[in-house]
């Protein structure tokens, strides 16, 4: 069962870097609960981290993009148990475009990782519609192979394993043509490769879709994460929501509903979900996170004020994941307009740690 939806196709990135989404007005912010702390500073050569994963040894694994300086070849840094930094792997390019842009990125239990090749971020017309979902084979630690699971993809960012199954969420669909931008979430089986997307409704791959409603900000689904009992939930970013979708035992969607939503929460970029069942949701405009209990209350754990991060503060932060008593943050620090607290992409290249105990 497919929950049907509908995108502009006068949607597109720019919208996102020049015009950004309009603030939140006159509603007064509550005190953070904590403050952020340094984690680490990257090399030069990671000018824009995003997406994380972890190993069974409780090494971090690092997307980085870098559309920040596109000299630099896009990577993955291990960030070892004693916060030490180092190359994982240079990403697998696209012959086309010549490079590639992981941005989600998961680890499945056999230790192999799945990534979200988002070539249509950086707004250049070779890169429309030729995101790619790769299977990086890894053997002793070392990445040895990759594979295509799927191309095409119009603007894939979050990619998790679940039950032998990958889910991606896209954030812009602007083939299909609506008042509101549309997205979705597109699922594949982990035999699935090369797997042709056409980025509207006729793919059998997509699971469900969603409208942005803020017009002021036309940015679709972000990050994702799954809960104990197989529920999942995804962040519209342009309306700071966050949903919960249901599958029955078929594993078709049994029910789509709204999961949170606060004035004190304006974006959704990456999620993550801890033991317990809290969900953190890095807030991109606000230079925030936010902690999201299960019963769907929200909790502005952490913000910071313009900054270069170099003590620490949130500086655009992009996604979190949890290691032991720790939210690990990365910061993205790229994006401006009138809505962002973030006001130019400089060095040093952050990431933000958060006590949770």
């Amino acid at each position: 069962m497919k929950v049907k939806s509908v995108v502009p196709g006068v949607c597109a990135l720019g919208l996102l870097l020049a015009a950004g989404c309009t603030p939140t007005g006159g509603t007064a912010r509550p005190a953070p609960v904590t403050e952020p702390r340094l984690f680490l500073e990257l090399p030069d050569t990671c000018p824009t981290p995003d997406g994380m994963t972890m190993d069974r040894e409780g090494n971090i694994i690092l997307a980085c993009p870098n559309y920040g300086d596109m000299s630099n070849p896009a990577v993955f840094m291990k960030i070892d148990k004693s916060n030490r930094a180092s190359l994982y792997a240079v990403c697998p390019i696209l012959e086309k475009t010549g490079r590639a842009c992981p941005m989600g990125v998961d680890m499945a239990p056999d230790g192999d990782i799945y990534v979200a090749d988002n070539q249509g971020w950086p707004g250049k017309p070779e890169g429309q519609n030729e995101g790619r979902i790769l299977k990086l084979k890894v053997a002793n630690g070392k990445v040895e192979a990759c594979e295509v699971v799927a191309h095409g993809m119009s603007h894939p960012n979050a990619v998790k394993y679940h039950r032998g199954k990958i889910y991606v969420t896209q954030s812009l669909m602007p083939k299909i043509k609506s008042e509101q931008l549309v997205s979705g979430v597109y699922r594949f089986d982990e035999t699935d490769r090369n797997v042709k997307v056409n980025n509207d409704e006729s793919d059998k791959n997509l699971l469900v879709t969603f409208k942005t409603l803020n017009m002021d900000c036309q940015y679709g689904l972000d990050g994702m994460c799954f809960d104990s009992k197989g529920n999942m939930y995804v962040g519209n970013f342009g309306d700071g929501t966050l949903h919960k979708v249901v599958f029955d035992a078929e594993g078709n969607v049994a029910s789509n509903e709204l999961f949170a939503k606060s004035p004190y929460m304006r974006t959704t970029d990456g999620i993550c979900m801890d033991a317990e069942e809290n969900i953190y949701v890095a807030d991109f405009s606000e230079n925030a996170v936010c902690k999201v209990t299960p019963d769907g209350k929200v909790i502005v754990l952490a913000r910071s004020p313009d900054c270069d991060g170099s003590d620490g503060g949130l500086d655009q932060p992009g996604e979190p994941i949890v290691r032991g008593k720790e939210l690990i943050v990365s910061n993205f620090d790229m994006v401006t307009g009138p809505d962002k607290v973030n006001t130019k992409h400089d060095k040093p290249y952050t990431m933000s740690v958060i006590a949770l105990d």
